[in-house]
């Protein structure tokens, strides 16, 4: 590399850098934080008391891990897992973008506010964007696949309809 090429690699790093996820490292978890989680991940509303007769611990005790397993990131929300053919998005499709540059890709995040966009993901392989999308029908999968392939920079769109889910699922405390 030529010293006049150093502004160029400075702004591609930079560039590279806003599509970079931070480094994660797993927490340090005992056996009664994993047995909390595995209640919790089976059934977010459980009480503290519920948990604590679950872990032989106190209920304060339990709200204290709780809330240390909240503030390390551990537990990164509670919420309703949704019925999305329930609520009228009935076509699950998960979708391999790949892109000519990280503006491209970059752009592609943008996505991720779109509330038929379930997942969105920077991979390695055959793409550089896996996105899991629960449309309404092959209308408006069509129209949001349009969106996507008018994007300056998209090369390619690569869609796999689901035709049945035998198993969706977070990650297991274990």
């Amino acid at each position: 590399m030529m010293f006049g090429d150093k502004p160029k690699m400075a702004a591609l790093d930079k560039e590279t850098d806003m599509v970079r996820q931070v480094r994660h490292h797993p927490a340090e978890l005992d056996v009664i934080d994993r047995r909390i989680l595995g209640a919790l991940a089976e059934d977010a509303s459980r009480s503290y008391a519920e948990l604590s007769k679950i872990v032989n611990l106190s209920p304060p005790a339990v709200h204290d891990r709780v809330k240390r397993l909240k503030r390390d990131g551990v537990i990164k929300g509670t919420v309703a897992v949704l019925d999305g053919c329930k609520l009228g998005r009935t076509l699950l499709t998960f979708l391999v973008v790949d892109t000519s540059s990280y503006k491209a890709t970059r752009e592609l995040l943008t996505f991720a506010d779109r509330p038929e966009v379930e997942e969105l993901h920077t991979v390695a392989g055959d793409g550089c964007v896996l996105v899991k999308v629960r449309a309404a029908d092959t209308e408006s999968l069509e129209n949001f696949l349009m969106e996507i392939q008018s994007l300056e920079g998209v090369r390619s769109v690569r869609s796999y309809i689901a035709l049945s889910t035998f198993l969706e699922r977070g990650p297991s405390p274990d």
